[in-house]
């Protein structure tokens, strides 16, 4: 009997741990250690920030979902790995630490035959002085929707602002915290959604609501912007964003480095060098993301973490990590099986891979200030990736070490986004966008890197109505309820 060990329950941890659970059967174990004892399908985050959405629809406990399909459930954090065993044994372990399940601070050695990295993202607050509390944690002054606590503290903050917006004027900032933060989809829903929030409260015309990114120009996205196509023409990303922002009023600031946050003031560096100041009477501003924290030992207790892992805490796959010019990227840099190289029974799969380098153009201000999204992992790729990894970690176990790797090339796959821009059966919006590829190929598409005939995109009512319905279909799925497989990634 093989295990398989998966590190992280989120979309793509989960998507793996229960494809190959279904697929392996109960001749093998699956085992997933996660910290949290709920899951959250986080796109729906933005509503629960804003009030039209409880935490409770957007969370389940997962204890009842994998007792139902078999899965070994450890509600921990993963502190270590060791893939090479320890001086009396060779068989690959990791330490994990509890956090639920009545045995909170217990630690433990679990072994594995195969291990998935799908731990996700560090929340990295504490990369911009004021942004974070200083221990770990956001800080004071700014609000966030990167989990759904964090949503529903923004949302009862969001309405004392509302309630202040009444008799005065009000200052709402959101965007990025740093400049190298990814996620700028997340922060582009919630300013939209709070612009439709605040008309249909009618105090919008005493709000001040202003967009601030670390990207060169508005559409960029993390993915380098992308031209989508409109009848016989091709219209980039960036005048259909600019066009949205004009529309609903909102100003914006963008490649900006939010250097220092303050109550009621942040600080910033623009990529000309110079500085400035906005302030805010509300503010929510993304983090930049890093690796949790693992750390790697070798069979004697030495520290190997910078072997497997890259400097920013991600897992290193079968990526080219050689450093090279922009003008020398290319679409073949980017992961296939997202296998480590130096140990084979490891992969990894959503944010917790290393990508080889950046989709956005590389920029930085004089003063050596990098300021440019980095990649985004999330949503239906990382789902794809996730399901992917589970199926060449099966092949392993069932035919053997030369078994044909699944791939899952985020330079050779497409994905569909819907970006949410004010909740409403009758007068939502929203922007459905599909890309293909997510990382752009100029060697087989010169000019613009993607292929127009799957990449387009329309903002309306429908698009609304999209979305509404994926949260429910995803959350559907995430349940194991019947017929979940047949629901896409």
């Amino acid at each position: 009997m093989a295990r398989l060990v998966v590190m992280g329950g989120g979309v793509s941890g989960h998507t793996a741990a229960t494809f190959a659970k279904k697929w392996l059967g109960s001749e093998h174990e699956v085992v997933v250690v996660t910290p949290n004892s709920q899951w959250n399908w986080i796109p729906s985050n933005i509503w629960v920030g804003v009030g039209q959405m409880t935490k409770e629809d957007v969370v389940f406990p997962l204890a009842p979902v994998y007792e139902k399909a078999g899965i070994d459930y450890r509600q921990a954090k993963a502190v270590s790995i060791h893939p090479e065993g320890k001086a009396d044994s060779d068989t690959p372990y990791i330490t994990i630490e509890y956090t639920g399940q009545g045995k909170e601070g217990q630690t433990e050695e679990l072994t594995y035959d195969y291990l998935i990295n799908a731990t996700g993202p560090k929340l990295n607050f504490d990369a911009t002085p004021g942004l974070g509390n200083g221990q770990g944690g956001i800080g004071e002054h700014t609000v966030s929707v990167c989990t759904a606590d964090h949503a529903l503290h923004a949302n009862l903050e969001l309405q004392k602002i509302f309630e202040k917006a009444k008799t005065e004027k009000q200052k709402i900032l959101i965007g990025t915290g740093h400049g190298m933060c990814t996620c700028q989809g997340a922060a582009f829903e919630y300013i939209f959604n709070i612009e439709h929030e605040a008309r249909k409260a009618g105090v919008r015309d005493n709000l001040e609501i202003k967009w601030i990114s670390n990207e060169s120009f508005l559409g960029d996205f993390g993915i380098g912007g992308l031209h989508i196509k409109r009848g016989m023409y091709a219209a980039s990303s960036k005048l259909f964003a600019e066009s949205l922002f004009v529309e609903r009023g909102v100003e914006w600031l963008i490649g900006a480095h939010v250097s220092r946050v303050e109550e009621g003031k942040i600080e910033y560096e623009l990529l000309d060098g110079t500085t400035g100041e906005e302030t805010f009477d509300f503010a929510m501003l993304i983090p930049p993301f890093a690796g949790v924290g693992l750390k790697a030992y070798d069979k004697n207790g030495e520290d190997m973490t910078d072997k497997i892992f890259a400097p920013n805490g991600f897992l290193k796959v079968d990526a080219d990590y050689t450093p090279k010019p922009y003008e020398e990227w290319k679409a073949s840099d980017w992961p296939r099986t997202y296998q480590n190289p130096e140990y084979k029974n490891i992969f990894a799969c959503g944010i917790a891979f290393a990508p080889p380098h950046l989709i956005s153009k590389p920029m930085s201000s004089p003063n050596g200030t990098p300021i440019n999204p980095t990649p985004p992992r999330t949503g239906m790729p990382s789902g794809i990736i996730g399901k992917a990894v589970a199926h060449s970690i099966c092949d392993l176990i069932k035919n053997g070490p030369d078994a044909h790797l699944h791939e899952a090339s985020m330079a050779e796959m497409g994905a569909a986004c819907v970006a949410s821009a004010g909740k409403g059966l009758t007068d939502g919006t929203a922007a459905a966008l599909t890309v293909y590829p997510v990382v752009p190929d100029f060697e087989k598409y010169p000019g613009i890197g993607r292929d127009l005939d799957y990449t387009f995109g329309e903002i309306g009512l429908a698009g609304h109505w999209i979305k509404h319905i994926l949260h429910h279909l995803f959350i559907y799925k995430a349940k194991l309820k019947p017929g979940w497989t047949l629901i896409p990634e």
